[in-house]
């Protein structure tokens, strides 16, 4: 359900949690060194959207989604205080339930956060567009695009609510996340040295794509296992059910879309058909390593890109750690969140490197 009232009062916290996120900026730009303050600002955002990412990951498997089941307020108001009778009613005839005092609160403060990062990447479009930032060779198309897309992320998370969690949405949402951690890290590259070329080497390029569409197909098959809450359907690895290739039934498990937990036949999503979809990110898995120790070994190659190699190297480790955590520890919290941003910090590094020559690729260090 959409409830516009609140908007008002909703966009005054989004301008209070803007004015703490800039004081922080300020106070830490004023104890450091003269680096230009889009530059500086446009960091410290590619800063907090990860964090936002990583909070939205909580969001999402403390089931705290629905916590508050209309948007963009609560029950109608802007914070869980005001809704709190609603919320103890929704509570007390569904103890447990996706609708509970911390869930509200959750799923209100990721809404807060998100505010608070829209209103900085309104600021860094708009000084894009004055005439300083206009004569900076990266131009406004950029910070435009990025303001854009923030708030297409915006339009997914009302969706992800009216639309009760429905897998196709909340998936994209976090696929759309990716992007705009992308679209920050180019803005950085850009604003960090604008004399930076792309990365040279008719062989090294080929193979930082492959990684990142590799990276990006793999974040997809994760965020469809998260989404349809299929990652415990197999407690065992390598096999799963005892057998290295399992009963599966592909065809309801990639319906795209569908309501959660049910089959394109409005029946719920069967065993084999979970199965599918956590044999399928498995496969997908396999495949993501060999290109990434691929990947790993052509960029050690080049003299100016060692660093980013150890990164890609410590990031693989965290990737395969917490994804095995996830399947024989049973889903910890941690795990699954770092997990999540594992696979959104591989995507800035590789975004990174395909933004900038090897000269500046060395100044990660």
């Amino acid at each position: 359900m959409v409830d516009l009232e609140p908007v008002l009062s909703l966009l005054g916290i989004a301008a209070l949690v803007a004015a703490v996120f800039l004081s922080v900026f300020w106070l830490r730009r004023a104890a450091g060194a003269g680096t230009p303050w889009r530059l500086a600002l446009t960091v410290f955002t590619l800063f907090l959207t990860f964090d936002l990412v990583l909070f939205g990951a909580f969001t999402r498997l403390t089931d705290s989604g629905l916590g508050c089941p209309d948007w963009p307020g609560c029950y109608g108001t802007a914070s869980p205080l005001a809704a709190h009778a609603d919320i103890a009613e929704a509570e007390a005839a569904m103890p447990g339930g996706p609708v509970t005092h911390g869930k509200a609160w959750i799923e209100m403060v990721h809404r807060y956060l998100a505010s608070g990062v829209g209103a900085l990447i309104t600021i860094l479009a708009v000084a894009a567009c004055m005439p300083a930032g206009r004569r900076h060779r990266m131009g406004f198309g950029l910070p435009l695009l990025t303001l854009f897309w923030v708030c297409v992320q915006g339009a997914f998370g009302a969706l992800t609510v009216t639309l009760k969690l429905q897998p196709i949405i909340v998936s994209l949402h976090l696929l759309g996340a990716y992007v705009l951690l992308a679209l920050l890290t180019i803005q950085v590259r850009r604003l960090g040295d604008p004399d930076a070329q792309v990365v040279q080497g008719v062989e090294l390029r080929p193979w930082l794509w492959l990684g990142l569409v590799a990276v990006l197909v793999q974040a997809s098959l994760g965020a469809w296992v998260s989404t349809n809450y299929a990652v415990l359907v197999c407690s065992d690895f390598p096999t799963c059910h005892g057998s290295w290739w399992p009963d599966m039934d592909f065809a309801p498990a990639y319906t795209l879309w569908r309501p959660l937990g049910m089959g394109p036949d409005g029946a719920p999503l069967s065993l084999q058909a979970m199965t599918a979809i956590q044999m399928t990110h498995r496969v997908g898995a396999a495949v993501l390593l060999v290109i990434i120790l691929a990947l790993i070994w052509r960029v050690r190659s080049e003299p100016a890109m060692q660093v980013p190699a150890r990164w890609l190297g410590a990031l693989l480790a965290l990737q395969i750690a917490t994804g095995l955590s996830n399947v024989v520890l049973g889903w910890p919290l941690l795990a699954a969140v770092l997990h999540t941003g594992g696979a959104g910090a591989l995507v800035v590094v590789l975004v990174w490197l395909l933004s900038g020559s090897p000269r500046v690729a060395a100044a990660i260090d």
